[in-house]
């Protein structure tokens, strides 16, 4: 089982659509729950310590909804890079492995709480540059549906 859990609610329409679609399509190859754990509001402006409030806020209920049986990959910039080979690769040892439950975690807009990223089996950088969140999602999501296309040596387009 595939579970992503993410800070926010998808807002745009094509998000949500292009979302859709890719569960859609994941639905053929396992079960993919999606968790949305509301943000907190936070101004622009607030002070860092402001900012690490609210991270640690979302934090929390981000670990409500991870168990000690799953595996739990972070999104993180300084996480490491993988090709999408690389990370099918990554995707099947765990399945073939004793924790075959895949969290995947995305955070708010300012990132995730130390606690979160503590908690992680594994960081993973999709780039050096920086998302939106929401966006972000979909890109993941499209990843997973490429990852299972790799896997089952089936045609996907480059």
């Amino acid at each position: 089982m595939i579970k992503i859990i993410a800070v926010g609610k998808l807002k745009e329409r094509y998000l949500t659509e292009a979302a859709a679609e890719y569960a859609k399509r994941l639905n053929g190859y396992t079960r993919l729950e999606i968790i949305q754990v509301p943000d907190e509001k936070c101004p622009e402006t607030a002070p860092d310590a402001v900012r690490e409030q609210v991270k640690i806020k979302e934090g929390s209920k981000i670990l409500d909804n991870i168990t000690d049986k799953e595996y739990v990959i972070t999104l993180e910039i300084k996480g490491k890079k993988l090709t999408s080979e690389g990370f099918a690769q990554h995707l099947e040892t765990l399945w073939n492995s004793s924790k075959p439950d895949i969290d995947f975690v995305i955070g708010g807009s300012l990132g995730l709480s130390a606690e979160v990223s503590d908690r992680a089996d594994f960081k993973l950088s999709f780039s050096d540059m920086t998302f939106p969140h929401q966006l972000m999602r979909v890109i993941l999501m499209e990843q997973i549906y490429r990852a299972f296309k790799i896997i089952r040596n089936e045609p996907y387009h480059k």
